[in-house]
């Protein structure tokens, strides 16, 4: 046993020594804790290197100072210029067209001769129903004079027979024939009448031919040529179309349901047409029409306004863009919305991926940036609000009641706030 003992002792010794674990293995294990030290300290100096730091951000803010002036409520309509009175000139009757006595832009006035039809047909009719007449008048003298023979016979019957010299048979035929007399004699006035009457239509359509203007005005359009054949069996064609006066025009806009509550007659305007840009001509709204207008699910209401035209610049047909004063409120204090959207809380915005290192934005694990938020658009309703100001170098918030607000300026009715009070208005960062 002891020889065994002895023999296994150098062996043990040398597996050791071959494994590095006795002295010797403990002095070169000594120096696996050293490099792991240096590695991951030079894995965290990488890191540091890479990682992404935000450089210091000074807060800065935006400001804007109250105004006090005049608000202005408007709403906005979009419409068509037409002449106050606008008159269709057609023919009744179907014919050839002879002459043309106005042509386009042509001014004229009321029973001025616009037009000439052809009149043969028409002055032939006109003999043949003034024969007729003559005719119907021949025929009624005629009937009269029976009338006064058969009166006359009868009386001296009626006074021959109270001396029993005229028999009673002979009294009957008598007024018998007076009555024949009678009938001829309505007969041949009714025949009168109605040659009357069918020399009226035809001297009437003979002066028809003549195409007249109704109104004093200017000529916008004509749709005939001479030589051309109008027709006027279904509907009455249009030859001319008039406008009454162009220096006093009419504005048609339409209104959105959701204005219209706030539009009211003799309201002022403004509008400007594309054919002279940056000019407002003014106008004053004449009329609300309740009617409503549906196209594509919008309903709209048409309006009315009234527009002076004595430089003729403005023609019919044009499209204007108009703005309607419905509210105005003079010496005003005013702040403007972009005041009353800013919040303190809201969050900043963080730098782009170049500012925080190639590596750190390329990192998967590494926080993305948040998106920028769009600008809401914030309307400003009456009521209690609040605005923000800086003191001491720290937002402080100024409650305020609000009034009417046009979109970009909004009144305030009470509140510690006047025109030298800086009211911030956005969030600007500068790096330090």
């Amino acid at each position: 046993m002891g020889h065994e003992m002895s023999q296994t002792t150098p062996v043990t010794d040398d597996v050791a020594h071959t494994l590095g674990i006795g002295n010797a293995g403990r002095k070169r294990g000594w120096r696996f804790p050293w490099l792991a030290l240096i590695l991951l300290i030079s894995i965290a100096a990488t890191a540091y290197a890479f990682y992404p730091r935000q450089p210091a951000v000074d807060v800065q803010y935006e400001t804007a100072l109250p105004e006090r002036g005049t608000l202005l409520i408007k709403v906005s309509a979009t419409g068509t210029i037409k002449p106050v009175n606008q008159v269709d000139v057609g023919s009744e009757l179907s014919g050839t067209v002879r002459t043309l006595e106005a042509d386009f832009n042509d001014r004229v006035t009321r029973g001025q001769i616009l037009a000439r039809l052809d009149t043969d047909q028409l002055e032939a009719r006109v003999v043949q129903a003034q024969a007729a007449f003559d005719m119907a008048k021949a025929k009624l003298l005629e009937v009269e004079v029976t009338l006064f023979e058969t009166q006359r016979e009868l009386e001296r019957c009626r006074k021959l027979s109270e001396k029993d010299l005229c028999a009673p048979q002979a009294l009957d035929t008598a007024d018998a024939v007076y009555r024949r007399a009678q009938a001829s004699h309505a007969g041949a006035k009714a025949q009168v009448a109605q040659a009357q009457g069918v020399l009226n239509v035809d001297q009437s359509n003979l002066k028809k031919a003549l195409i007249r203007s109704p109104i004093d005005g200017i000529v916008l359009s004509r749709s005939i040529e001479p030589g051309q054949t109008v027709a006027a069996s279904f509907q009455t064609p249009v030859l001319f179309t008039l406008a009454e006066d162009l220096r006093q025009m009419t504005l048609h806009v339409d209104i959105d349901e959701a204005d219209v509550g706030q539009v009211r007659e003799s309201m002022p305007a403004s509008f400007t047409v594309d054919a002279y840009p940056g000019r407002h001509f003014p106008a004053a709204i004449t009329e609300v029409r309740f009617a409503p207008r549906n196209e594509d699910g919008v309903v709209t209401y048409e309006a009315l306004l009234k527009v002076d035209n004595q430089d003729l610049l403005l023609r019919p047909g044009m499209t204007a863009n108009a703005e309607i004063i419905t509210l105005q409120v003079e010496d005003a204090l005013l702040v403007p919305n972009s005041a009353l959207r800013f919040s303190p809380s809201d969050p900043v915005n963080k730098p782009p991926a170049r500012e925080r290192g190639i590596l750190a934005a390329s990192m998967s694990w590494h926080p993305k940036r948040a998106p920028k938020k769009r600008p809401r658009k914030v309307i400003a309703k009456a009521g209690q609000a609040q605005v923000w100001t800086l003191r001491d170098g720290q937002p402080f918030r100024l409650p305020v009641t609000l009034g009417k607000s046009d979109g970009r300026w909004t009144q305030v009715l009470s509140g510690e706030l006047d025109e030298s009070v800086a009211l911030l208005t956005d969030v600007a960062e500068s790096a330090r």
